[in-house]
């Protein structure tokens, strides 16, 4: 009798989604794959005490299909917490769906996406994000009532990522406030890491109150044209985390506060849109603290774009949807202040926040 011993990379294989690091106990990992179109996407689920699980697809390019579940576990849990410190009654999911959307993505794919959604019986609803465009999620419309962020035009709230923006416009300033006495942007130096449709409106918000915006993004195109749109300056250096500044915005992907960068940071203030910033919750929360880097957890200042599509499902007007984004700068200071006053970390702090609201919702049923 052969006995096979495995490596340990192998008893990960062996347990791929409970043998996951993120793996947060999510109710519903769904993997969906359809020959025809080439689609292979993963709808996670993470939790639905406060309601029915919202969170956007994402169609991302992935080197490894571990990768893409590692991303939709830890995007899907974040949602959670996003919904539940920004009030909303829903639970916390996301998708992904693997490949180069610029290649790949079709309508026919959208379709048969939309059709796996809609076997979840309302437990999850999809929503754009990277990769992804408002006419995507139209598309999926066609299949299944159980998507947001529809065109204005066929009753949706349009576009998010101008009230994400806003959203993280509003927890920087808090942070600033926290961080200089005051929350005036005028003459700070900020980092733009990522400027896609959120990283740009930022771009817009922050230089118009007069700040030195300086912006980095993979697409030399794309910073052409946002540098002579908005009048500000691209970073042409080697190492944008060492670079001196008052704020630095990571508006692309996340982990990136991780430990090749967290001791090259000069910045006073971490608020950007990106999902997911710290590589690793407990180790680089702490050191952020250390460092006396005021930090502003993204699942709170980014939920903009959660409240704008929740509006779909609620029905209130845009009013509403800016009134809830605006407040994202005082439960931002909230948190600063609890941090501060229980000596533990803003994202600690704020985790905490969404953690309570949910045990309380599940006690009453």
């Amino acid at each position: 009798m052969i006995t096979e011993v495995l490596t340990a990379n192998q008893l990960k294989k062996e347990a791929p989604v409970f043998g996951q690091l993120s793996f947060d106990n999510h109710e519903q990992v769904v993997f969906c794959q359809d020959k025809d179109t080439g689609l292979k996407a993963i709808i996670g689920v993470h939790n639905t005490i406060l309601g029915p699980a919202l969170g956007g697809t994402r169609m991302y390019d992935y080197k490894t299909e571990w990768d893409a579940l590692n991303d939709v576990l830890r995007l899907s849990r974040g949602m959670t917490y996003k919904a539940a410190i920004t009030g909303l009654n829903l639970g916390g999911g996301k998708a992904v769906i693997i490949g180069d959307p610029k290649k790949i993505k079709t309508p026919d794919l959208m379709r048969r996406f939309g059709k796996f959604v809609h076997t979840l019986g309302g437990k999850y609803y999809t929503a754009e994000d990277v990769g992804m465009e408002t006419s995507d999620m139209d598309t999926v419309r066609e299949v299944t009532p159980y998507v947001t962020g529809i065109s204005e035009s066929k009753g949706g709230a349009g576009n998010p990522s101008p009230v994400t923006a806003y959203g993280v416009y509003m927890g920087m300033k808090a942070a600033t406030k926290f961080a200089y006495g005051n929350d005036n942007l005028d003459g700070k130096r900020i980092l733009v890491q990522g400027i896609g449709h959120v990283g740009e409106e930022l771009v817009r918000l922050t230089s118009e109150e007069g700040a030195h915006v300086v912006i980095s993004d993979i697409n030399e195109e794309r910073l052409a044209e946002v540098s002579a749109k908005y009048g500000v300056d691209i970073y042409r250096g080697n190492d944008l985390y060492s670079e001196a500044a008052d704020i630095y915005a990571p508006c692309a992907l996340g982990a990136t506060i991780n430990n090749d960068t967290i001791d090259k940071l000069k910045v006073k203030v971490v608020a950007g849109a990106a999902n997911n910033q710290l590589a690793n919750e407990a180790i680089h929360g702490p050191l952020l603290q250390k460092k006396e880097i005021v930090y502003a957890p993204d699942f709170l200042i980014n939920a903009g774009g959660i409240i704008n599509v929740y509006a779909e499902i609620e029905g209130y007007g845009r009013d509403q949807i800016m009134s809830k984004t605006e407040n994202i700068y005082n439960t931002t200071l909230d948190i600063f202040n609890r941090a501060k006053a229980t000596n533990t970390t803003t994202n600690a702090a704020a985790i905490g926040i969404a953690e309570d609201r949910i045990t309380a919702r599940k006690n009453k049923q």
